[in-house]
């Protein structure tokens, strides 16, 4: 049989990490996860981590596995994926992948173009200068040096504009023109599934989960990591909130309605990513199991 990784794709709150699972335990194989978040080792309740239940059952690559200390790229996801998968192949025909990182899984399935590297100490200045002035400092750089990436890059995402000013700082053109979106062939099958979902249905999974996450102590975990909000992997959805919380720029109540609010922009911001992917396969959740089944 030909080695096939089967990517399960979706917003958040879609069910993806139960149904890669059911997936991985059908074909006795293991799981990649392609979230940018979940594999910070010190992010847990925010970051909706499987359980250690559901690691136990099915073992999990990419989940745990960096500090939040570490600054990581597609480029480091797309590496780590490869040798993972590989190593999955080693002992099984079937690997899956389930997550919603779009451009690590567009990494992986596709691979990047390589960029020039950029200088060190322009690099470490940008960092500096970020965690004094902060995300609007950033915009305002990012629009002067590189208006291409301003006007298609995506100027939400720190990381990603960090990295663009740093190689239009290094080598005076925009990350944007040095894409050549020239596509890998990988020596194994891709097979993408998308969990197709009413929209109205996900977002009650959402705010469901939101409570659930305030429940279980999402503020305490945030708490904790207060002395790293500067760091890329907490400039996002569920810490930012209770960050500004904690600075007395909102309230507990506002800062958990916001977390709801901007988990809901982000699953459009992804459904709008995986809908592009002509590849995907679209099904709802309860079709997707039996599709695999007969497919393979």
């Amino acid at each position: 049989m030909e080695k096939t990784c089967i990517l399960i794709v979706g917003p958040t709150a879609s069910g993806k990490t139960a149904l890669a699972i059911d997936i991985a335990l059908h074909f006795k194989t293991e799981i990649i996860s392609a979230d940018s978040r979940q594999c910070f080792k010190e992010l847990n309740i925010g970051v909706a981590k499987p359980t250690d239940e559901q690691l136990a059952i099915v073992k999990h690559h990419f989940i745990s596995s960096h500090s939040i200390r570490e600054n990581l790229s597609a480029a480091d996801f797309e590496n780590y994926a490869i040798k993972s998968v590989n190593e999955i192949f080693n002992k099984n025909d079937i690997a899956v992948m389930c997550g919603g990182t779009g451009l690590y899984i567009k990494a992986f399935s596709e691979g990047l173009d390589p960029i020039a590297a950029t200088d060190e100490n322009i690099k470490k200045g940008i960092i500096d200068a970020y965690n004094r002035y902060g995300l609007d400092w950033l915009q305002k750089e990012i629009q002067t040096a590189d208006p291409l990436f301003w006007e298609k890059g995506e100027i939400q995402n720190p990381h990603r504009m960090l990295r663009a000013l740093e190689v239009v700082k290094t080598t005076g053109i925009s990350i944007i023109a040095q894409q050549k979106k020239i596509k890998k062939n990988r020596p194994f099958k891709i097979v993408k599934v998308g969990i197709e979902i009413d929209r109205n249905v996900l977002y009650n999974n959402i705010n469901n989960r939101v409570d659930v996450m305030q429940q279980q102590g999402l503020e305490r975990e945030a708490k904790q990591l207060e002395k790293f909000k500067n760091l890329n992997g907490l400039q996002t959805v569920g810490y930012r909130e209770l960050f500004d919380f904690f600075d007395n720029k909102i309230n507990r109540e506002k800062a958990f309605e916001l977390i709801k609010q901007d988990s809901r922009h982000y699953a459009k911001r992804q459904l709008t990513w995986f809908k592009k992917d002509e590849e995907v396969v679209w099904l709802k959740q309860d079709e997707i199991l039996a599709y695999i089944k007969n497919k393979y």
